[in-house]
């Protein structure tokens, strides 16, 4: 919550105004407190708006429409007035509970039983809000606010009769991508069943985390809404049967209200889900902490402290608040930043607490060990790619598959992409891969639906891409760039057979630059416009090492730089390659696995293994504390990971994987000591993800 600023009104009707809860697309939202100590989410027409008749008329006419429902599932309008100074306002009860959309976020989707008095309770809303005559046209997540009383539904800003007008300004579509019905977003007469498609969206949100439909952009998913089928995978069965009909696509095979509360019953004591637990006790800290912030708002004039400061530290100690009522008159205010909203992230793991991990044993797998393909075509083991609720990796008889971080199931599969190609993450939530015929491939991670091709890219290896290009080895050896924007190639330059023989080079770009490090030991840096060679470094170390570029940001400049492994662990200006500082390897960098190996950014400062320490610097060079030493020596240049506060780094001779605490330099414990053999491994959601001798295997983390 803000403090009133210059030009907020202090006063509406019957509510003192203690503080701004946010703004909508036409109004803004104020914390309210009556005479009587009632606590009002009251929402006024913005000013640039208020001098249109028609829109103020409008905006009115959604608190009367709300006022037209008479049920115990909505949100009740206290009062709403249009001729306050010409700034319409209208006052709705403030609701002290997370959004269905907040509580699968923070606690996870809802169990069969929760699920079941979620969709009995809606549905008996939503059969309310049908017997006044009215279609709501936009249930989701973020509409549903959850108390101690059970849902509620908020927001009738669009919502209507079956002729009335959309209570939008111009130009707003009226469907939230994902939760509108086909035929709302073909624009289309919509009714009642409109609201129970919307409702099996909801629902199965609820019980999996993930949107029914999903796309990489709007137009994506409202294609996937009106053509594509729902992504159900998870539901339980006997809850599958129930909701897929609501997500028919004529809105005739879907069934009402009154048949979905009858068919999901819930059985006793289901309503716990916001009764009891961690949920529960959600709700009502939000409650005490709305009812504490209005009292000490009230009382602020005696208490000598400014309403800016007195809001300040009311939201610094924890304060959560939630506004029920028109469009955008919600808003959630909390201690820490909201996670966002982004279908296909799964729930991040538990930790282990510290205690736990305090025997040197290691701990059960989360799952797994699962079969994968034990080495690529090229010899080397493929690293998994963790990106957002799935794992991807190379299948064991063939092509990629992807399972679901959170218990492994297996997700999707594609027989014809070539894993030894490589995959590498782009802006969330794509990905780019190859085929076997060299073609380059971006799909979306968590359906592994394709979203664009290039046929003639002569795809060999995946190297790294920037905010522009992505950049390939070609099956002719050359280094290429591909504009991500018009999926054309930019430009093609040759490479040495010596950079790209056996597992080929490794890449990172930034700043206009390519560097790739080569399988020769060479680095070679190339400008991104052109192709053009700007830099290299001859000998640095004996094979390709994962190089690690850096954006600093100051007062009107961005530098890049890039920090490399090797003979010496060596930061250079990205642009002309100019050395700002090394650091000596230990050992013979040119023997095996000697040197330093590849660097991993931890916050401000790099980690780096060199022989068997894992080093610790400042970006400036600045040495600290080493955050642990292997039980085994020369470590690999295997790429470490860090999830929670556990590091991870394979063991000299491939001798397993060792969990290492990232603030003490503590080993924790060495997993599968017994092995040996090239790892590979990633990490996403508080979960490390280990390849080693055919087998993928989930391992918690400590937090």
């Amino acid at each position: 919550m803000e403090p009133l600023g210059t030009g907020d009104p202090v006063r509406l009707g019957p509510y003192r105004l203690l503080g701004v809860l946010g703004a909508g697309g036409m109004g803004k939202v104020y914390f309210g407190r009556d005479a009587d100590g009632r606590t009002a989410a009251v929402k006024v027409l913005l000013p640039e708006l208020a001098h249109d008749p028609n829109l103020a008329q409008r905006f009115v006419r959604e608190a009367h429409t709300a006022q037209a429902v008479t049920s115990p599932g909505v949100a009740r309008v206290l009062n709403a007035r249009s001729e306050d100074g010409n700034r319409p306002w209208i006052a709705t009860e403030f609701l002290s509970g997370p959004t269905l959309d907040d509580a699968v976020q923070r606690y996870g989707p809802f169990g069969p039983d929760g699920i079941r008095a979620l969709a009995a309770s809606l549905a008996a809303t939503l059969r309310d809000i049908h017997a006044a005559g009215l279609v709501h046209r936009d249930l989701k997540p973020a509409n549903i606010v959850l108390t101690a009383a059970g849902p509620r539904v908020i927001d009738f800003g669009i919502a209507r009769p079956e002729h009335g007008l959309t209570l939008t300004t111009t130009g707003q579509v009226p469907v939230t991508p994902g939760y509108g019905a086909p035929e709302q977003v073909l624009g289309q007469r919509v009714g009642p069943a409109a609201d129970v498609f919307s409702l099996g969206a909801v629902l199965t949100y609820a019980a999996t985390g993930r949107r029914a439909f999903d796309g990489t952009h709007v137009a994506a998913v409202q294609y996937e809404v009106v053509h594509g089928e729902p992504q159900l995978a998870g539901i339980p069965d006997d809850l599958l049967a129930l909701i897929a009909p609501c997500l028919a696509k004529d809105p005739a095979y879907r069934p009402t209200p009154d048949q979905i509360g009858g068919a999901f019953a819930p059985p006793r004591g289901a309503d716990r889900v916001w009764r009891t637990g961690p949920l529960a006790k959600d709700i009502a800290r939000r409650g005490t902490e709305a009812e504490r912030q209005a009292t000490l708002l009230v009382q602020e004039p005696g208490t000598g402290l400014s309403r800016r400061r007195l809001l300040r530290t009311s939201l610094a100690a924890g304060g959560v608040l939630a506004a029920g009522g028109g469009a955008g008159a919600w808003w959630l205010l909390r201690g820490e930043p909201k996670a966002p909203n982004v279908p296909g992230v799964a729930t991040d793991a538990q930790p282990l607490a510290l205690s736990a991990a305090q025997s040197g044993k290691a701990p059960e797998p989360l799952w797994g060990p699962l079969p994968v393909a034990a080495k690529a075509e090229n010899g080397v083991v493929m690293t998994p790619l963790s990106l957002r609720d799935v794992v991807m990796f190379a299948a064991k008889d063939g092509g990629l598959a992807a399972r679901l971080t959170r218990d492994g199931r297996e997700k999707w599969r594609m027989a014809d992409i070539t894993p030894a190609a490589g995959l590498l993450a782009l802006d969330e939530p794509l990905f780019a891969a190859a085929d076997g015929q060299g073609a380059l491939r971006v799909h979306e991670a968590s359906t592994g639906k394709l979203q664009w091709s290039m046929p003639g890219a002569e795809v060999s290896r995946i190297l790294t891409a920037d905010k522009e290009f992505l950049y390939v080895v070609t099956q002719g050896g050359r280094l290429r760039a591909i504009d991500l924007k018009l999926q054309t190639v930019k430009w093609t330059v040759p490479l040495p057979a010596t950079a790209v023989a056996g597992a080929g080079p490794k890449a990172a770009a930034g700043g206009g630059t390519a560097v790739v490090f080569g399988a020769d030991g060479t680095v070679r840096s190339f400008y991104n416009q052109s192709g053009t060679k700007t830099w290299e470094i001859q000998g640095q170390a004996n094979s390709a090492i994962d190089p690690l570029v850096v954006e600093f940001k100051t007062p009107g400049t961005i530098d890049y730089r890039v920090y490399l492994g090797g003979r010496t662990l060596t930061a250079r200006k990205m642009v002309g390659g100019d050395e700002l500082w090394k650091a000596a390897a230990t050992g013979d960098p040119r023997q095996g696995a000697g040197g330093w190996g590849a660097p991993m950014r931890d916050g401000k400062n790099l980690v780096c293994a060199n022989g068997t320490t894992l080093a610790a610097f400042t970006t400036e060079g600045q040495e600290l504390p080493a955050r642990g030493r292997a039980a085994r020596g020369p470590l690999p240049h295997t790429p470490l990971v860090l999830q929670g506060q556990t590091l991870w780094a394979v063991e000299g001779e491939g001798r397993g994987v060792s969990a290492y605490s990232s603030t003490e330099g503590k080993r924790f414990w060495t997993w599968a000591a017994d092995s040996s053999g090239p790892w590979a491994m990633s990490g996403v959601g508080n979960r490390v993800f280990l390849v080693n001798d055919g087998n993928l295997t989930a391992m918690p983390t400590v937090g």
